[in-house]
């Protein structure tokens, strides 16, 4: 006889969760174009195309450099910028996290190791702050999209804040503030690494198994920039039929510390995904945004985003929590006005 009390599968909540909702929110777009202004459809669908065309060298160089990186085991570096004198770590921090081309969580082994094992705060600040803010893939869709010189200083910009903030964090160390800032650890699943430490082999194709790390790098970064890619070159097009570019002028327009401020101010809580914020911000400038205030923009999402940010308050406790915050929004202010300035 069946068994009519058990809880029948919960099938909605479960498919919710396959469903990537970056594409979700992609075909709910341009659904809502095709329904409410079915002539600007076509139109969408042939600027993103073009879009996403004329960015794909730079995708393609940045995916491949990204797959090289991880394939050679050339991360494993990031084990030496965390070695010396304090002061020597905290420049070496900020420099790599720079450019480091791994994601927050797949480093919260090894900080959180390092953490315990007595490497300063301050060092893993500087990497903390600088690294959510650039690496290769980033860098050359920033400088496809808003030019060289944009990219230079983020990257410029993204080093300063790591060494604002571990050089911070070393002169109010002996206060209250920054005394015992790590929790419990409990080590994450959202992304896998086989640890960071070891010697990098650069010509990685002898081996079949980093030959597997290249290809299932490649093929990971490929769809994760290009569903990002495509998420944001739909909402730019959307942005540029319908959104009133004398209004964008009015409020993030300008020069002053007023729109580089609502940049920053707007930036920490509503940054979509790194890769999305490019075009995006490069459609608001030709709105008449204000440079300076993308760049705050820009500093500000990027550090405070949802990977990064979790990264961090997944070992530190809320007040050290809410210095790199602090430190995130001083920074991305700064760099707004310097950009601003030249």
């Amino acid at each position: 006889m069946t068994d009519l009390t058990q809880t029948p599968p919960r099938r909605l909540p479960v498919l919710w969760k396959k469903i990537d909702k970056a594409l979700l929110l992609t075909a709910f777009v341009l659904l809502a174009v095709a329904l409410f202004d079915p002539a600007n459809l076509w139109p969408t669908l042939r600027f993103t195309a073009e879009a996403l065309w004329n960015a794909a060298p730079f995708l393609l160089f940045a995916i491949i450099a990204t797959a090289y990186v991880q394939a050679s085991g050339a991360e494993t570096l990031l084990s030496r910028a965390f070695e010396g004198r304090e002061m020597q770590m905290i420049m070496v921090a900020a420099l790599v996290g720079g450019i480091s081309p791994f994601c927050s969580c797949q480093v919260i082994p090894f900080i959180a190791a390092s953490l315990a094992v007595g490497v300063p705060l301050s060092a893993v600040m500087a990497f903390w702050l600088a690294s959510p803010l650039m690496d290769p893939a980033m860098f050359f869709v920033t400088a496809g999209e808003l030019g060289m010189d944009f990219a230079v200083a983020k990257t410029i910009a993204a080093i300063g804040i790591g060494l604002l903030g571990g050089f911070g964090v070393k002169l109010l160390g002996g206060t209250a503030l920054f005394a015992d800032p790590l929790k419990a650890f409990t080590k994450p699943s959202c992304c896998a690494t086989s640890g960071l430490r070891g010697t990098p082999l650069w010509a990685f194709w002898r081996e079949s198994s980093r030959i597997d790390t290249f290809k299932s790098s490649f093929l990971k970064n490929l769809m994760f920039l290009g569903k990002w890619m495509l998420v944001a070159y739909v909402l730019e097009s959307v942005m540029l039929s319908y959104l009133p570019a004398d209004m964008i002028a009015s409020v993030m327009g300008g020069d002053g510390m007023r729109p580089i401020l609502i940049g920053a101010l707007i930036g920490a809580p509503a940054y979509l995904n790194g890769f999305a914020a490019v075009p995006l911000m490069s459609g608001l400038i030709s709105q008449g945004m204000a440079e300076g205030a993308a760049m705050s923009f820009m500093i500000a999402g990027g550090i405070s985003c949802i990977p990064a940010a979790v990264a961090v308050w997944a070992l530190v406790k809320p007040r050290v929590f809410v210095a790199y915050i602090g430190f995130a929004l001083l920074g991305a202010v700064l760099a707004g006005t310097i950009w601003s300035i030249f």
